[in-house]
């Protein structure tokens, strides 16, 4: 039986980035991951680069290119007719992007000397830890073996959570997984909940001619976001033609041959019903343990589900790790990421930080919405005396020239040290430009900081500066 001294199970965002991390600081690794494609090959990367970040991605780049040959190449002199959208060819483009990031994370594997497994990892069955401390993992679908780890890091993501009554089939009532594969364009079509991917999802086939009605349970919109920016993605969303209702409680979901019919009472207590092509539910997700038997290993999971962790990502089981969607703290990507290298880390015995106040956000709609830090409403709820400044878009000559002028950036500093709280920036390339707040915040910048760094123009990172210059009262360009 081979015997590694790092085990990782789940080839996720968390998980590969930490058999590569681990296995460059001399561990010997092994990474166990079950995802397959089509043609039934592996599929490392998780649910990102499967069926959430990478494929939603692409999706959005492509409804956003149709969507500016429809509505904005006139602006630009360009003369463009008889527009049509290939469905089939869009997705076949989603598919080659998604099996691009896959065959990159066997080759970085095959590069850095990490055992590949492909099949479903688990504690095995004759009871947890083998002799000296060392672990006996089972490998099942399609293969089966079983290898000995001394260290074992779980990586096993989340699944979507579906609403009782109405299980995902992927064909009308669909996940994220599902929402991704829609061949095609649906006349009408619902999502519940106004989350992320929601939202993502929403806009790509209403860019592509779906009429979309989002039915949000929460009073308020996107509520973890500034208040600020929320209104304003509101307005901007609305405008684009998505039908958001907020307060809604959803009472049944009816599945026909060819259609969904959700039953609901707006938030004044009217019952509606709705018929849809197809619906998107994406009301969350849930750790994913299923088949891992923690508990011979004495892995103890919470009331929620997710695994037990103490700020270094130690589990309830000596030797054993846990990081990504089956701990605590934000389901993202890149925070999984930053788990598992600071896993591996702490086992060639550094001393690795992860600051979750500065871990960015990021919606990718259009505008795209990111933030990093708190929020006026956490400042205020926290009784923490703060001034802001913000930056519109309309005053920024990069905005001007690509003829993106919506939403703007807001920069929230302490009253006293003037050191950043908060960045949050609805536009054009929020995704890249939150960065700044991030460092900003990670090595304790002052928005003066931030307000005295030269800028490149024209750019849009110049709004960045200015909302720092408004901080004090004095921008440049407004």
């Amino acid at each position: 039986m081979d015997q590694f001294d790092v085990v990782i199970i789940g080839g996720g965002p968390g998980g590969y980035v930490a058999a590569i991390r681990a296995a460059q600081l001399g561990f010997k690794t092994a990474c166990i991951d079950d995802w397959k494609n089509a043609a039934g090959k592996p599929a490392p990367g998780g649910t990102c680069t499967n069926v959430g970040c990478i494929p939603s991605k692409a999706l959005l780049q492509s409804s956003e290119h149709f969507d500016h040959a429809q509505h904005h190449f006139a602006e630009h002199g360009i003369t463009a007719s008889g527009l049509t959208m290939d469905v089939a060819k869009m997705l076949a483009r989603k598919d080659a992007v998604v099996k691009q990031n896959n065959d990159g994370i066997l080759y970085l594997f095959k590069k850095n000397k990490v055992t590949f497994f492909h099949g479903r990892g688990s504690f095995s069955t004759n009871g947890g830890a083998a002799k000296d401390g060392v672990y006996q993992i089972d490998v099942t679908e399609p293969a089966k073996t079983s290898i000995q780890g001394k260290h074992i890091i779980i990586a096993t993501g989340s699944n979507a959570r579906a609403l009782p009554g109405a299980a995902f089939d992927e064909h009308l009532i669909l996940s994220n997984d599902g929402a991704l594969r829609i061949g095609d364009v649906p006349k009408k079509l619902g999502v519940i909940g106004a989350g992320v991917i929601g939202l993502e999802m929403g806009s790509v086939w209403r860019r592509l001619g779906s009429d979309v009605t989002v039915l949000e349970g929460l009073p308020a919109f996107l509520g973890a976001v500034d208040e600020q920016v929320a209104k304003e993605a509101m307005k901007l969303f609305t405008k684009q033609g998505l039908k958001i209702s907020l307060g809604v409680k959803v009472r049944t979901i009816k599945t026909g041959k060819n259609n969904v019919s959700v039953e609901y009472t707006t938030a004044d207590g009217k019952t509606e019903n709705v018929t849809f092509d197809r619906l998107i539910v994406s009301i969350g997700r849930v750790p994913n343990t299923n088949g891992l038997n923690a508990d011979a290993a004495g892995v103890k999971l919470d009331e929620r589900g997710f695994i037990s962790v103490d700020g270094d990502c130690k589990t309830t089981a000596a030797n054993v790790w846990a990081v990504g969607d089956v701990v605590r703290g934000p389901m993202l990507a890149h925070k999984a990421e930053e788990e598992g290298v600071a896993v591996a880390e702490r086992l060639a015995g550094q001393h690795p930080h992860i600051d979750f106040n500065c871990i960015p956000w990021v919606i990718y709609t259009s505008p795209e919405i990111a933030w990093v830090g708190q929020t006026e409403q956490q400042l205020k709820a926290a009784g923490v005396t703060y001034k802001g400044g913000s930056f519109p878009y309309m005053a920024n000559g990069r905005a001007r020239a690509l003829g993106n002028t919506d939403g703007f950036v807001k920069i929230l500093a302490d009253a006293k040290t003037d050191k950043v709280l908060g960045m949050h920036v609805i536009g054009a390339m929020a995704s890249e430009l939150i960065a700044e707040g991030v460092m900003a915040m990670e090595f304790g910048a002052s928005s003066e900081d931030i307000a005295r760094i030269c800028h490149a123009h024209p750019t849009l990172s110049e709004a960045t500066k200015e909302a720092a210059l408004a901080v004090d009262k004095r921008t440049l360009n407004m």
